[in-house]
């Protein structure tokens, strides 16, 4: 049997330019710096240093498994690197995503997001790495019911032998700490009652059927939960495998072609339109937004990351882009009002409840 690889993607915003806008280049120049260190000691195969509005992220491919403290450690001594940077430069909330002084181990729980898979290479092995900004884990819940489970998306899960039998989703409750696996197609129904639901039921992993074979990972780490209060929303990452008995690269990147509503937005309290957009677009302005994807296509082979290419620098998107700036346009017009406002139970830990608790002796009981 050949050797498994690991591919790790751990991001974290450790300060913002202007604002939460974007990241400044000597933070991304630190990250290079530590990342090139690592591989120069063997501590990786490979890298690729990511980002998408105020968040940096480390693509890092090893051989150290998952949940590696060498990996995990490497992680949060380069952003605290780089959060040193961010406080020379005075950057907005440097290390906000830094939920702690001490490193225990492994991130998870700590505040930085983390996707990680483990698998024997293929003879090609298309990946493709996705970064949001200004929204939550759950945002992904839409796109990866398409790519494994929709068949108007995805024709191969009809025509393709090695995907007929479906796909395994492993779906965590982030209130309970709870886990779930359904089996799709059979599960669909019941799948739907739950990851509809994307501020408290998100999709983790989803498997293969016939064999188990890992086909996509998220990170599902709600900072508020972490931290008891609103620091800054959740930025989630995901890596998707393609081809060969998984759905095709245009598979995976044609649910983005429809910018689905999202929570996050300023402050992490809005409801707005989750846009696929360029590299060179991935820095959110209007109200901190709107919320934002990027896709970073590779070519992995002997745990080289081949890439990345920019999969939505793409003409084919730009009508999903004019969607998404309408849809914008039309939740902005709302204001304060629901459905561009979370509801209440959503806001609780945003700094709402300070202003809800100074008004609390104003209330009087009504007839």
């Amino acid at each position: 049997m050949s050797e498994k690889i690991t591919l790790s993607v751990i991001k974290a915003d450790v300060g913002g330019y202007v604002g939460h806008c974007d990241v400044h280049p000597a933070l991304l120049e630190r990250a290079e710096e530590k990342l090139a260190e690592a591989k120069k000691t063997g501590l990786l195969v490979d890298y690729c240093r990511g980002k998408v509005g105020d968040d940096i992220a480390l693509i890092m491919t090893h051989k150290k498994g998952i949940d590696s403290p060498d990996i995990h450690g490497f992680a949060w001594e380069t952003f605290k690197s780089a959060t040193e940077v961010a406080k020379k430069y005075g950057q907005y909330g440097a290390g906000q995503d830094l939920l702690s002084d001490a490193f225990s181990g492994n991130v998870r729980g700590m505040g930085p997001g983390v996707a990680e898979m483990e698998f024997v290479e293929r003879t090609s092995e298309p990946i493709i790495v996705f970064l949001a900004d200004k929204t939550e884990p759950g945002a992904w819940n839409l796109p990866l019911f398409k790519m494994f489970a929709d068949p108007f998306n995805t024709i191969g899960l009809i025509i393709d032998a090695k995907m007929h039998d479906g796909f395994v989703f492993e779906v965590h409750d982030l209130i309970e700490h709870k886990r779930i696996l359904f089996s799709c197609p059979e599960d669909v129904y019941d799948m739907l009652v739950f990851i509809g639901a994307p501020s408290r039921y998100v999709i983790k992993n989803v498997y293969r059927k016939n064999d188990n074979e890992i086909a996509a990972a998220t990170s599902t780490q709600r900072l508020f939960l972490l931290a008891g209060r609103y620091i800054g929303k959740d930025d989630p990452v995901m890596i998707v495998r393609s081809q060969s008995g998984l759905p095709a690269v245009g598979e995976v990147v044609e649910p983005f072609a429809f910018p689905h509503t999202v929570a996050g937005w300023m402050r992490g309290s809005h409801h707005g339109p989750m846009m696929p957009v360029s590299f060179e677009d991935d820095h959110p302005t209007r109200f901190d937004g709107p919320p934002r994807v990027v896709s970073l296509g590779f070519q992995l082979t002997q745990g080289q990351l081949v890439g990345p290419r920019d999969m939505f620098d793409d003409p084919s998107y730009d009508n999903a882009r004019k969607l998404a700036l309408d849809v914008a346009d039309y939740l902005r017009r709302h204001g304060p009002f629901e459905p561009h406002r979370l509801p209440l139970e959503e806001m609780e830990y945003t700094t709402m409840p300070e202003v809800m608790a100074k008004l609390a002796t104003r209330f009087e009981a009504s007839e």
